[in-house]
């Protein structure tokens, strides 16, 4: 095996019984860890179709590898013999088009480079997942990533005009490209999005671009609990204005991250904290701020590079009231919102630990989370059965089990439960179709 890839991709870019940390994601926290018997690096499109196309032949899995920032272990591979893809030496810009508001990059530039680009350039990428200096856009591509813009704009999926792929069985294609319409055949650029490397490895992608916004005013709204926190959304979703975000914090994580706040640390009694950022002109910001206060909310509006910092390094003031957490990505309709934030910290008190939640209010989107000490090993089981019943609630509120980090290993076997079976068996030909071995990333995204 060893001797075979080095032939394709070169000695260097072969490693061979990796580095745990070359073999993880996001996910470590909850214990997940991989095992496989090399990673390669290949350094061209062709060279990625190569190393596919001499695992198919010969039934070994793959597992394809981008910045390695997933949340539910999404290129973690269970099988000694896999071979990982690491795509981060195809980091290429091939193009950008200023005047065409598009951008064709490899599939390793990371989210924060073709941002910068875009910026530096007077336009916009606004898909802003976390960890933006190590993601990498074609990991943002098979997970179809969000983040906090995406309520006006849209997941990954709106900002990819067409991809450059090699299927499962190792063979190169380009489906969409840079026409701003495409319609013809199946929307196999879209299939691809999300499918988290088990129909094949993106190389690369032509990504639309917007102009650049011409104001970004950040609005915070504090009130005293979840139910007059979705009152306060309601309203500003009444409004007119379509804000760029919408995000919330729930009592738990206020309580953790109060104390940096800019302007001054949140008062004790701050139940609920709504964001918005609103991006087209201080007047559509006033009938958001006269919004928020009609519902009773105190309103402040602190400089969004700070408001952002200190929104980024909530999930890290939350792990450490404990030393660790266990932190869910649910989606409700938008209207649940606070049923399903109340819900959270029930979940967690029925298991012994606390939870509290955040995330995209707009999109009624939770970072449902429960705390706990990771050295725990009694914790690590209760908080594990508690986001099985946070998953369960979700699908009762007519929700979803993963509103952005999609399903990895660590909800293999909630599809099922959300999907009818004739869903589950389409999805599942569609899989065979693509993958007719059976090799890309065998162990994510099962039913």
């Amino acid at each position: 095996m060893l001797a075979d890839l080095r032939a394709l991709v070169g000695d260097d870019h072969v490693v061979a019984s990796p580095d745990p940390a070359l073999l993880a994601d996001a996910s470590a926290y909850a214990g997940v860890t991989g095992s496989a018997a090399a990673l390669v690096r290949p350094g061209s499109a062709q060279e990625v179709a190569a190393v596919v196309s001499w695992c198919a032949q010969r039934g070994v899995p793959v597992v394809p590898r981008g910045g390695g920032t997933g949340f539910s272990g999404g290129c973690v591979p269970q099988d000694p013999a896999s071979v990982v893809v690491a795509v981060d030496r195809l980091d290429a810009v091939r193009s950008l088009d200023v005047l065409q508001w598009r951008a064709h990059v490899e599939a390793g530039v990371t989210t924060a480079r073709l941002a910068r680009l875009a910026r530096e350039n007077g336009l916009r990428f606004p898909v802003d997942p976390g960890a933006a200096e190590q993601s990498h856009i074609g990991g943002n591509i098979a997970t179809n990533a969000g983040g906090p813009h995406c309520f006006k704009h849209g997941v990954t999926r709106a900002w990819v005009l067409g991809v450059e792929a090699v299927l499962g069985n190792g063979e190169l294609v380009t489906v969409g490209g840079p026409t701003r319409k495409d319609v013809a055949g199946y929307d196999l650029a879209g299939l691809l999005c999300g499918s988290e490397g088990t129909l094949g490895i993106i190389t690369a992608a032509w990504m639309r671009l917007i102009p650049a916004p011409p104001v970004e005013i950040a609005i915070a709204a504090v009130l005293p609990d979840a139910r007059a926190g979705q009152e306060a959304l309601d309203a500003v979703l009444g409004s007119g204005v379509v804000p760029a975000v919408v995000e919330f914090l729930d009592a738990g994580a206020v309580a953790a991250a109060a104390g940096s706040f800019p302007g001054g640390a949140l008062s004790p009694d701050a139940g609920f904290v709504l964001i918005v950022e609103v991006d087209t002109s201080p007047q559509d910001a006033d009938e958001v701020v006269a919004a928020l206060r009609s519902a009773g909310a105190t309103v402040s509006q602190p400089s969004p590079g700070a408001l952002w910092r200190w929104r980024d390094g909530v999930s890290i003031a939350v792990a450490a009231v404990h030393g660790g957490k266990l932190s869910e990505d649910i989606a409700v309709p938008v209207e649940r919102l606070a049923e399903a934030v109340e819900r959270t910290v029930e979940i967690g008190a029925r298991h012994g630990l606390q939870a509290c939640s955040w995330g995209h209010a707009g999109d009624g989107n939770l970072h449902s989370t429960f705390l706990l000490d990771p050295a725990d090993a009694a914790q690590r089981a209760r908080a594990d059965d508690a986001a099985a019943d946070l998953f369960a609630m979700a699908l009762e509120l007519g929700g979803t089990v993963s509103g952005e980090h999609g399903l990895g290993l660590l909800k293999n076997g909630w599809l099922s439960k959300q999907w009818s079976p004739a869903a589950v068996a389409a999805a599942d030909a569609v899989r065979r179709a693509l993958d007719p071995a059976g090799i890309m990333n065998p162990a994510t995204k099962r039913p």
